[in-house]
């Protein structure tokens, strides 16, 4: 009798089709995980450059709002002291009062802001980091004074303030930076007319504060910390300023 012919696969054949389906699949898998490794750079670089593009939008701010008043430097309680314009200018710290801060942006009350570079972690460059006080009056930014010391340059005393404490309150603006300075321009005699001091001790306030910075390393594939310079849109006569009542 004849026999009847029956359609199938070779067990061959099916070997060779689940090899090529693995393969299929590995290579799907291969392109998923690239495809997500290349999302959560590019998600990363994209939130690094928002986080500095921010830090320079929130420092440029913060100077920008600046506030003249002044305080009592008050260095043994109860005891009033001399009135003086409120400004601590160091190359590595600085204190002012200004409308715009991080917790209120610019609604709230007047803050005191306290900037300062310190170390940044297991000691690999520094970083900027910054407090917020609320500012109550002369008085209340009189208590940051110690008292006055005498200054040679100027020929007369200058404000002793308080060392600015690091807390868990601290914001870090910047972090991994080669290097952070402050400087604060003044007026000089002619043909100069402008000049940058590291150390602001004079009895007025600065045309302008510049914030130095630059990365630790460098990636030009990213937003780098810049130099920020602000010009201080203000009355430049101290006895004449916010908060002097």
């Amino acid at each position: 009798m004849r026999r009847r012919s029956r359609a199938g696969l070779t067990l061959i054949e099916v070997l060779i089709a689940v090899s090529l389906l693995s393969l299929l699949s590995l290579g799907i898998m291969f392109a998923l995980r690239i495809g997500l490794s290349a999302l959560h750079k590019a998600n990363t670089k994209l939130m690094d450059n928002r986080r500095i593009a921010g830090t320079q939008q929130i420092l440029q701010r913060q100077l920008a709002g600046f506030i003249p008043v002044m305080a009592i430097c008050e260095p043994v309680p109860g005891v009033a002291g001399p009135r003086l314009p409120f400004i601590q200018g160091e190359p590595q710290s600085m204190r002012l009062v200004s409308s715009y801060s991080l917790q209120f942006a610019a609604r709230g009350q007047p803050q005191i802001l306290e900037f300062r570079v310190i170390p940044g972690d297991e000691g690999k460059g520094v970083r900027l980091v910054v407090n917020e006080l609320a500012y109550t009056g002369p008085r209340g930014a009189g208590t940051l004074c110690m008292g006055l010391r005498p200054d040679s340059e100027l020929g007369a005393a200058v404000p002793r303030f308080r060392p600015i404490e690091i807390g868990p309150g601290s914001f870090v603006l910047a972090d991994r930076l080669a290097y952070c300075r402050f400087s604060y321009l003044a007026p000089a005699p002619p043909p100069v007319f402008d000049i940058w001091r590291s150390t602001w001790i004079l009895p007025r306030w600065p045309y302008a504060i510049r914030i130095e910075m630059a990365p630790l390393e460098a990636e030009p594939a990213r937003l780098n910390p810049v130099t920020v310079t602000v010009p201080l849109q203000i009355n430049r006569d101290p006895v004449i300023v916010y908060g002097d009542t």
